[in-house]
């Protein structure tokens, strides 16, 4: 009998890789791999939750966002070593900073498999700015030549981010999915709220990128016309994210009429149950919210962006609405035409959930991926 081949993944945190990856990590086991992933703990709960899924877990510490150069050469040095000591198969890279730190280290410890998922490009995707657009070149380059090989399969969340890198979208070894996919059969579709006020729902991080002070602002100016609206906030502040919204500030907007913080839950089948519409106002940078996936899912409506992942999914006046990122007045217009109008609301409620099936399946995900880890094992 063979040994079990070896894939490992690495990744910045545990939560993100239970919300995103576990499932996939768990098609692959059942696909005969052997799973490892190395990653920084969060909570040890969580440990027990990666764990009975049949991963191993190989903690490591690292530090978000790209720091000082003594830190990126720090945590080269510490994939190395976990690279080394692992020998993988297959390497699996998750994010824009671990794949090109990663990468390195996969070079150095003689890791030539690998796949390098970019699960969105932050703010340097988002913005406009010729610094912006500089690094997003720079990297472009690193990611088609000297972080590149044979045996290398880039992995994207929507077709516009390759582009924004200066990447062939056509490239055979380029590979889209359809974010981390969500299953149907776990998210029930429960009818919609009855009557007034419409209820809207914004479901992430309490931080800037994801729109929320646009959302907040969009709610009160709708009120202020005379919506009935209400706007209900599920996650907590971040941190060790620079701008994040500070806990002082969410209590200030739940003090204002038909706006509450509730901070993170776990029970998001709830709040879509309690809700007609899903917000998602991000400013970009993402892959594919998986936020906006459960909503869809449960069978809901959403108001979105125009930034790469959102409108990959949602399609104006069909799935939701779709207005610019960071547009205050646009987004309110928006809101306004979906209190006046609850036929559009019921109706994109039920094209969303449809729409899953357009390859947004977890089993469509996990198909690609496995798929990409089988074709890299067998290479030489």
């Amino acid at each position: 009998m063979t040994d079990r081949r070896k894939l490992l993944f690495l990744v910045s945190e545990d939560w993100f890789f239970i919300s995103h990856f576990l499932v996939t990590a768990q098609a692959a086991i059942h696909a005969g791999f052997d799973v490892r992933v190395a990653l920084r703990v969060k909570d040890e709960a969580r440990v027990k939750t990666i764990e009975d899924a049949g991963v191993k877990l190989i903690r490591i510490n690292h530090v978000r966002g790209f720091g000082s150069p003594l830190a990126m050469l720090g945590d080269i040095g510490n994939y190395a070593r976990v690279i080394r000591g692992v020998a993988p198969d297959v390497l699996h890279l998750v994010s824009l900073r671990i794949v090109l730190f990663g990468a390195v280290a996969g070079i150095l410890a003689g890791a030539r498999k690998r796949l390098h998922a970019v699960t969105g490009l932050g703010v340097m995707g988002a913005s406009t700015s010729a610094k912006a657009k500089i690094a997003r070149r720079v990297i472009g380059f690193l990611l088609r030549y000297p972080l590149n090989g044979r045996n290398v399969r880039l992995v994207f969340e929507n077709a516009d981010d390759p582009i924004s890198l200066g990447l062939n979208p056509n490239d055979p070894r380029h590979v889209t999915v359809g974010g981390a996919g969500v299953d149907p059969d776990a998210w029930a579709v429960a009818p919609l709220p009855p009557g007034r006020p419409l209820k809207l729902a914004l479901v992430a991080r309490m931080v800037e990128s994801k729109g929320v002070i646009e959302a907040v602002e969009a709610v009160q100016a709708a009120r202020r016309q005379g919506a009935d609206v209400t706007l209900d906030l599920y996650g907590d502040p971040d941190p060790e994210n620079p701008r994040s919204i500070t806990e002082a500030t969410l209590r200030q907007w739940s003090q204002h009429d038909g706006i509450a913080w509730h901070g993170r839950t776990l029970d998001i089948a709830r709040v879509w149950r309690d809700h007609h519409i899903a917000l998602v106002p991000s400013r970009g940078g993402e892959g594919l919210p998986r936020s906006l996936l459960e909503a869809a899912a449960s069978g809901r409506a959403i108001l979105t962006t125009s930034t790469p992942g959102c409108d990959t999914y949602v399609r104006d006046g069909i799935e939701g609405l779709i207005v610019p990122p960071a547009d205050v007045p646009a987004l309110t217009k928006a809101i306004l035409r979906f209190c006046a109008d609850p036929t559009l609301v019921t109706a994109c409620a039920q094209a969303a959930r449809a729409r899953l099936n357009d390859g947004f399946t977890t089993a469509a995900v996990t198909a690609k991926f496995v798929a990409v880890y089988q074709e890299l094992a067998r290479s030489r």
